[in-house]
């Protein structure tokens, strides 16, 4: 684990990451361990790499488990809930970034599984993420739950149609939670990433990368850095009169 800079503090929270073995989940994990959350690191099948995850946020010094399942499944979600209450009472923070492969067809070559996968990634694990914990957090009147979306919904994408269409869910299902939730001093809010090279674009063609950067205003990749502190922000007691936001971190590329 890197040393993160971090100006929001989340000493005493308790945040889980879902997807954070590798890519942009963990640096998120990791950014949070570093504001002083204690934080649950989770994957599916990886679990060398989740503990690994894990390892490095204990030897920085920070607090982290690792729980595995399928945030797609009800049944894992509550049952990986109920460990993490076990070992830290409750969750204050659940960021909801878990993503499968995503499939880039015109539209005449999806078929509904396609979108079907998409719509579970991405609207029916939040919602059971949030129909889990809520409960607890409406207990405590504190919450944050935080989506990580996509830039796409709001460019458009072509060709990517099932994708887009579930992040786009995605955002409206957390701008009703929003004004449903407020009231028990639960917010929620979405980080919108542009694209951010991680491991599973290392096969990605140079030629590719160098047509999407220079699209971006400010000149430069995002790092996955620049996601976690956005994310951080959601977290932290500075954005408590902030919720149903989408902030789109992409350089510019989307500008609304």
């Amino acid at each position: 684990m890197s040393v993160v800079k971090n100006p929001f503090r989340l000493d005493g929270r308790v945040a889980w990451v879902t997807g954070s073995s590798r890519g942009l989940g963990r640096i998120i994990a990791e950014t949070l361990a570093a504001a002083g959350a204690k934080v649950v690191v989770n994957c599916v099948s990886s679990q060398e790499a989740g503990q690994a995850v894990v390892a490095g946020i204990r030897a920085s010094g920070g607090e982290a488990m690792l729980v595995t399942g399928d945030v797609m499944d009800e049944g894992e979600v509550n049952r990986m809930a109920s460990e993490i209450e076990a070992r830290f009472g409750h969750v204050d923070v659940v960021v909801a970034n878990a993503t499968p492969f995503q499939p880039m067809k015109k539209l005449e070559d999806y078929t509904w599984e396609d979108h079907q996968s998409m719509v579970d990634a991405f609207i029916k694990s939040p919602f059971l993420l949030a129909k889990r914990l809520i409960p607890r957090m409406k207990e405590r009147q504190s919450g944050r739950i935080i989506n990580i979306t996509s830039e796409v919904f709001h460019a458009g994408v072509p060709e990517f149609s099932a994708y887009v269409a579930a992040k786009g869910g995605q955002i409206g299902w957390s701008r009703s939670m929003a004004n449903e939730l407020a009231p028990h001093g639960i917010t929620v809010n979405t980080v919108a990433p542009g694209w951010i090279p991680v491991e599973r674009h290392d096969d990605v063609p140079e030629k590719t990368k160098a047509s999407y950067l220079s699209t971006i205003p400010i000149g430069r990749w995002g790092k996955p850095s620049d996601i976690a502190h956005a994310v951080s922000f959601f977290a932290a007691d500075e954005s408590s009169f902030l919720t149903g936001q989408t902030l789109i971190v992409n350089g510019g590329r989307t500008l609304w």
